[in-house]
């Protein structure tokens, strides 16, 4: 007779401490965690995000095993050559199982797999939801329609109503408006710089990982480091959240889009980095969310301006791209509808670039696995999609190299709000910018060998041509468009000599593009 009845599995991405197969004790349900080597390959990841996500994986077994549950570890030693699919049906034919239980995946290749397993499997196979996200997947296409602009600022307000988050008794928004973003977008001066919090950082020796992972050839990219910073375990990730309310929430929305290469020390400025334990499901949404609206109702120096862009984030903007992803999915991968076919430069697997805002958001990247919204979105973002680079090597780079990513996330991020490869399913327009954006967001420029007020000679900051190169090339598309038309107008009113020359700067800084 067989010792266990039921195998469940549990992904690296679904590390739900509350989740409710961890209510009661079977002794007949075994846990299986597993490393496998497809999903340490499938792109190229930062080496902070593979230990990440193994270190948490193993810290998470150790915590069922303690709460007395049945689980099978196994790392890369145990799992070579084996599949995901292969994995879980080979081990539920071993321990005799009548029953696989899986949780909902929250990427369209695991959909894929798990779909497989249900096809071959002898055994009886269950998908069980996460419990993790605000609304219910089965809820997505009443909110979502296939390759049709979905508007976040609309979802967004119909979560608020739904939940009843900062929301008055009278059913409207707290403060009387719904979106502060306007408030949101000041740039850091000399004065503030002293006053950013350094980064919270843990040190978890992961030098067993970097070593498994070297013995197994595991390619990666960016800056290892053998005490991980990132947290990974529940309480690590607790800790993090109580760290951005005390010392960072106060000035989060009133710095969130502001770039400095003066403070390394201090690479995340406001921000929360919590990204990773919610993405990996060590936090739960509601629980952050609950955490800042509590600390803004009893500290003063925290404004609603303040409290309400991190709830967009979470409330809107996080569940916004889940529904988006699932309901464009497998699609959604395949859009490239500005036909940009260039190949990703050279310098963004080293940082070696001359552009000041491009060398620091890139080596930020391969130090630290992280950058935020802002320097993801108008720099490396911006620059890729001026400069026609083909969105799946961008996808690629993205997935890999921050440890947050997961492609439900990413793909949306990407492909949407970042390239605008789908034509508008998210972004009403293009994110495209020259270097003004770029000055006035942030000091990159000050430092930079180029000169941003420059649109031509050999000085000239790149971003200024590659956005007017963008622009006219993608003229008969975005004419039309009510966001962005008018700025044909200044276009228009250059000489033709003017243009031309704009237009040879453009070219030439593609055709060199690796010496930029």
């Amino acid at each position: 007779m067989s010792q266990y009845h039921t195998l469940r599995v549990v992904l690296g991405d679904q590390l739900n401490a509350g989740h409710r197969w961890y209510k009661k004790n079977d002794p007949g349900v075994l846990y299986l965690i597993a490393e496998l080597h497809p999903e340490a390959t499938y792109v190229k990841h930062h080496i902070q995000k593979l230990c990440a996500f193994f270190l948490a994986m193993e810290k998470f077994a150790g915590a069922l095993l303690d709460a007395g549950h049945a689980v099978r570890y196994l790392t890369l030693d145990d799992t070579v050559g084996l599949s995901l699919e292969q994995l879980i049906l080979e081990t539920a034919q071993e321990i005799g199982a009548k029953r696989i239980e899986l949780q909902r995946p929250d990427e369209h290749r695991v959909m894929m797999q798990y779909r497989s397993i249900a096809e071959q499997a002898s055994q009886k196979v269950s998908l069980v939801d996460t419990e993790h996200f605000l609304l219910p997947f089965e809820e997505i296409p009443r909110h979502f329609k296939p390759k049709t602009t979905i508007r976040m600022e609309h979802f967004y307000r119909k979560m608020r109503q739904r939940f009843n988050i900062l929301m008055t008794d009278d059913h409207e928004p707290e403060g009387g408006t719904w979106n502060y973003d306007n408030a949101n977008r000041q740039k850091l001066k000399a004065k503030d710089l002293a006053n950013i919090p350094e980064p919270l950082c843990f040190s978890h020796d992961v030098k067993h990982l970097l070593a498994r992972i070297k013995r197994h050839k595991i390619a990666s990219l960016g800056q290892a480091q053998e005490n991980l910073p990132w947290p990974v375990t529940r309480h690590d990730a607790l800790t993090m959240l109580q760290y951005f309310c005390d010392h960072l929430l106060p000035n989060f929305g009133r710095f969130q889009d502001a770039m400095t290469d003066q403070t390394p020390n201090k690479w995340s400025l406001y921000h929360s980095r919590l990204s990773f334990a919610l993405n990996s499901k060590m936090l739960n949404p509601k629980h952050v969310i609950q955490a800042a609206i509590l600390s803004y109702r009893y500290r003063k120096e925290i404004d609603i301006a303040q409290v309400e862009g991190f709830v967009r984030q979470i409330l809107g903007w996080r569940e916004y791209v889940r529904g988006m992803y699932w309901i464009n999915m497998p699609d959604y991968s395949e859009q490239n509808v500005l036909e940009a076919d260039g190949d990703l430069p050279e310098f963004f697997w080293t940082g070696d670039t001359k552009m000041n805002c491009l060398a620091n958001a890139i080596g930020q990247s391969l130090d630290y696995a992280y950058a935020h919204h802002i320097q993801r979105l108008m720099v490396t973002g911006n620059f890729c999609m001026l400069a026609g680079i083909e969105p799946k090597q961008v996808d690629e780079w993205y997935l890999g190299i921050y440890v947050d990513a997961l492609e439900w996330v990413e793909l949306p991020n990407t492909r949407s709000m970042s390239q605008f490869a789908d034509g508008g399913w998210i972004a009403s327009k293009p994110y495209a910018a020259s270097g003004s954006y770029i000055q006035r967001m942030g000091d990159y420029c000050g430092n930079c060998a180029y000169d941003v007020k420059q649109k031509t000679g050999e000085d000239a900051c790149p971003l200024n041509s590659l956005y007017w190169h963008f622009m006219v090339k993608h003229r008969e598309r975005l004419l039309k468009n009510p966001r962005i038309g008018l700025i044909y107008g200044n276009w228009d009113k250059q000489d033709e000599a003017q243009q031309q020359a704009t237009l040879d700067r453009a070219q030439w800084c593609l055709d060199n593009i690796n010496q930029l």
